[in-house]
């Protein structure tokens, strides 16, 4: 429990650091960022598999790349649900979605490291 609320936490930080990089994606405050992690975390674990499975043929053809248009659709998503996250746009989401993406593998081995599988 203390691992997930950690990542969760680390993820919304990280939500804040890509709308301090690039001004194509606004955050309006950590409380805005922890809800739109947490919509991230359920797009990404209900809708994107979906996404993925339906696209797979778009995406073998282009090597994989078609995956950043799934993930900045998602970031898109979930700013779209949400007040307090804003991307101004599609070229905006796939680059605040890249930086995320970045961000959250720097997370996942944080976490790793501060929460060793037993």
């Amino acid at each position: 429990m203390v691992k997930a609320l950690t990542r969760w936490f680390l993820l919304a930080g990280a939500l804040l650091l890509v709308a301090h990089l690039y001004p194509g994606v606004e955050v309006r405050s950590f409380s805005a960022a922890l809800w739109a992690a947490a919509v991230l975390g359920l797009l990404n674990t209900v809708l994107r598999p979906l996404l993925v499975l339906l696209t797979l043929p778009v995406t073998v053809l282009s090597l994989g790349l078609f995956l950043v248009v799934i993930n900045a659709l998602m970031f898109w998503a979930a700013a779209e649900m949400l007040q307090g996250l804003n991307v101004r746009g599609f070229w905006p989401a796939v680059i605040g979605s890249l930086i995320y993406s970045l961000c959250g593998m720097v997370i996942d081995v944080l976490i790793e490291r501060l929460f060793p599988a037993d």
